[in-house]
């Protein structure tokens, strides 16, 4: 049977409040694009951000998109998004438009479609901390030191002051920090020493993708070690064992909810605790994150919180609660 779909995606820019730093550098606004599908009536739609640590642009995302166009509007599935695309970022929001769209077609929250044994719950997200001074880094955690959990972004150099002059300005916030592949193996075991002083919980990519062997046989202590640059796809999970003891699902890594399902799923699996991330973005596309935070040990799905708007209507944020995207925003 034939399907009569119309397909549009667009370049959209978000500006941020202020600006954002993490170690490979600084941005004022959020670049995304926007997928939306129209079919009988029903409209779905999906967002995400190409991924510049490898190679995504806007510019490249928007023509795969278009040089596919036909494929999509003759109705292609979920399954088919990875065999027409290979942009993870082009993915992502085409496969969570094709969500929403069979939620609003069928009547049946995405929750459901996707397995899931109850209804999503309000979760807990980290806030970020953008890479700073230590003293601007220290101001911004007092100002957010009533918030359960921050996450801090890390570089390299300066990185003790920075952890120190934080934990004095927040002394009883849960810690977790992002060094964005900045440290380097010689340097390592400093680093863990002022993670342990500063009661840091978990560690995001500490070394570079390509260079973590030295991250071998450090699942025992008693910190967390999260891949993030190392962990796209559950076909990665193998070459993790031993260096790593949690990883972080982001969608425009996996290319989409389905694979981010997949992922964590074979993640559980095979012993990993799960994190969910994010890229700076609105609530369109934080929304199908919320379904894979209803079973991860760390959330980070914070990006409307660091933008100067959001979405109407959008993720409904109490401090760092996070409820369930409402219907007309996605799910």
């Amino acid at each position: 049977m034939s399907v009569s779909r119309k397909f549009s995606v667009v370049h959209e820019s978000w500006p941020i409040a202020g600006s954002f730093s993490i170690s490979r550098g600084t941005k004022t606004t959020a670049e995304v694009i926007k997928v939306t599908l129209e079919q009988d009536g029903a409209i779905g739609v999906g967002e995400s951000v190409p991924y510049a640590r490898y190679g995504e642009t806007i510019e490249a995302t928007l023509t795969a998109m278009e040089a596919v166009r036909a494929e999509i509007e003759s109705g292609c599935t979920r399954a088919e998004v990875p065999k027409i695309l290979h942009m993870h970022a082009a993915q992502n929001a085409l496969d969570c438009a094709l969500w929403d769209l069979e939620a609003k077609l069928t009547g049946t929250p995405v929750w459901q479609l996707a397995g899931l044994e109850q209804p999503p719950q309000p979760i807990i997200t980290a806030y970020t901390l953008s890479l700073e001074t230590p003293e601007k880094m220290a101001q911004a955690a007092a100002d957010a030191s009533q918030r359960p959990l921050l996450k801090i972004k890390l570089g390299g150099d300066g990185d003790h002051e920075r952890l120190r002059a934080i934990r004095a300005a927040a002394p009883d916030t849960r810690l977790i920090i992002d060094a964005n592949e900045g440290w380097a193996p010689a340097d390592l075991d400093n680093h863990l020493a002022v993670c342990a002083e500063t009661a840091v919980e978990l560690i995001e990519q500490p070394l570079p993708a390509g260079d973590d062997d030295a991250l071998q046989g450090l699942g025992k202590i008693n910190v967390l070690i999260c891949a993030d640059e190392s962990a796209h796809a559950k076909e990665d999970l193998h070459k993790l064992a031993g260096k790593y003891t949690a990883i972080n699902v982001k969608l425009d890594k996996t290319g989409g909810l389905t694979e981010a399902l997949a992922l964590a799923g074979a993640g559980r699996e095979q012993g990993f605790e799960i994190m969910i991330g994010c890229m700076l973005a609105t609530s369109l596309a934080m929304a199908p994150g919320h379904i894979i935070g209803q079973q991860a040990c760390v959330v980070d799905l914070d990006g409307p919180l660091l933008l100067a708007r959001d979405r109407d209507p959008g993720i409904l944020f109490e401090g760092s609660v996070m409820h369930p995207p409402p219907p007309e925003l996605w799910g």
